[in-house]
């Protein structure tokens, strides 16, 4: 039970450190073949962290499960972001995983849970958990929203809509018009009032981040058979482009990354191994493709 004086940045450091490890263990046993190598380093401004990369698994094609505890003098544009002038240190922690699986009918899936600490005393915790079919299955969005409402719900009511409703719009491709994915939960900048409300916000971040083993290995499991083809292969393609291109141009977490020197490697091991770009493409009507693309809009009630 975390108390008021034990609830450091040290302690949120540790969990997410031992969050990495239980991951990492628990997609190794459901992927069967596929191991994870791990790769330490030191960021030259301060700090570090562990990037864990898995490639060839028997259904994880390539991923990464990152773990970093930065820290150092805060950017001119980071301070901008925060609406902060005075000069400040900054520290900041967190799990940063992407998944990128051999099968089209096996979703792309990313979870981030994150803390951040000015030397001016703002902290706060952000994170969320999304969803990336490449074909859109209702059964399979419903299940994976049901599963993040409950966790919610075991801290606020009110959490599951409004992070939801933040997902939609943070996930969302403007240049497309169309989301990333079915969405999930995403929230930034939980700031604590109080010592107590710190233990609580840090136990719904706890509880995000034990979440995702259990969804992804439910998909790894349920989806790894299900039959595909050469179309469905260069579908999958198109669909890792547009992962893409959220990334390197909207995604905030990577341009933090890059503007406070992070690793690049590391930042950059969401990418998937291959995409493709095929210009002016149009699905066919009534296709599979058709009513995926028909389904990546915003506001789907999905439970």
């Amino acid at each position: 039970m975390i108390t008021d004086q034990t609830l450091s940045k040290e302690t949120i450091s540790q969990f997410f450190m031992d969050l990495q490890n239980r991951i990492c263990q628990s997609l190794e046993a459901a992927d069967g073949v596929g191991r994870f190598r791990t790769d330490a380093w030191e960021r030259p401004g301060g700090g570090g962290g562990r990037s864990r990369t898995i490639a060839g698994g028997a259904v994880i094609e390539k991923g990464g499960v990152g773990y970093s505890a930065v820290h150092g003098e805060a950017t001119e544009a980071t301070l901008r972001s925060l609406n902060l002038t005075e000069p400040a240190e900054f520290y900041a922690t967190g799990v940063s995983i992407v998944l990128h699986p051999h099968s089209p009918r096996v979703p792309i899936i990313h979870m981030n849970v994150r803390y951040f600490e000015m030397s001016s005393g703002h902290s706060w915790f952000g994170g969320g958990i999304d969803l990336t079919p490449h074909y859109v299955d209702d059964a399979d969005a419903r299940w994976f929203h049901q599963y993040l409402k409950t966790v919610c719900d075991r801290h606020d009511a009110a959490y599951h809509p409004r992070f939801k409703t933040w997902a939609d719009e943070y996930f969302y491709i403007p240049h497309r018009q169309e989301t990333r994915g079915v969405g999930g939960i995403f929230f930034d900048y939980l700031k604590p009032d109080s010592p107590a409300h710190k233990a609580d916000l840090f136990a719904f971040v706890q509880d995000v981040g034990n979440a995702f083993a259990p969804i992804y290995t439910h998909f790894m499991v349920n989806n790894r058979d299900l039959p595909f083809g050469e179309r469905e292969k260069q579908w999958q393609l198109l669909r890792r482009g547009r992962y893409v291109e959220f990334n390197l141009v909207w995604d905030r977490g990577t341009k933090f990354g890059l503007e406070t020197n992070g690793r690049t490697e590391s930042i950059l091991m969401s990418m998937p191994p291959q995409a493709n770009w095929i210009y002016d493409f149009h699905a066919e009507p009534a296709s599979p493709e058709a009513d995926t693309l028909s389904k990546l809009v915003k506001g789907i009630d999905w439970v």
